[in-house]
């Protein structure tokens, strides 16, 4: 099965994210989102925006993968296709890194095929300093400790 980057929309993204996603929820905002499609179902999205560390979004040239998210039965090497198209889309816009964050929980396996680098690791954040803007809602994941990935050139 081959698949192909297709533009999509944040409410849909965000049901996509709401419905499949195995521990974050939807996100509030995004500079752009891309699907990845059979050409008869969509099996993936990445959301782009805003790097949620605001030292980071400083210089205007940084955007975060907020959420990659792949359904069951995804065909194999969907989430590496995400990151790489999403990498792809956000050099053509200007941008110069595109960074993500991972538990370290997680492998990176779809980073690293994606041809990403490991870059840091964060400690869990604490709560207290994660709730200090009005309507932040806390998330059991941003507790846990992190990997920090980067596309750059």
């Amino acid at each position: 099965m081959t698949l192909r980057a297709c533009p999509t929309e944040l409410k849909e993204a965000n049901e996509f994210i709401a419905n499949f996603h195995r521990h974050n929820k939807p996100v509030t905002g995004h500079r752009f989102s891309i699907g990845a499609t059979d050409g008869a179902e969509l099996w993936g999205v990445c959301v782009v925006g805003r790097p949620v560390s605001r030292i980071v979004q400083a210089e205007g040239y940084t955007a975060e993968v907020l959420r990659c998210c792949v359904r069951d039965g995804a065909p194999r090497g969907c989430c590496s296709f995400l990151y790489a198209a999403a990498w792809r889309a956000w050099k053509a816009m200007g941008g110069e890194r595109l960074i993500t964050y991972t538990l370290q929980s997680e492998g990176g396996a779809s980073l690293r095929g994606a041809g990403w680098r490991l870059v840091a690791e964060r400690p869990a954040n604490d709560p207290k300093q994660w709730q200090s803007r009005a309507g932040r809602a806390w998330q059991p994941v941003v507790g846990q400790a992190k990997f920090l990935w980067q596309a750059a050139p």
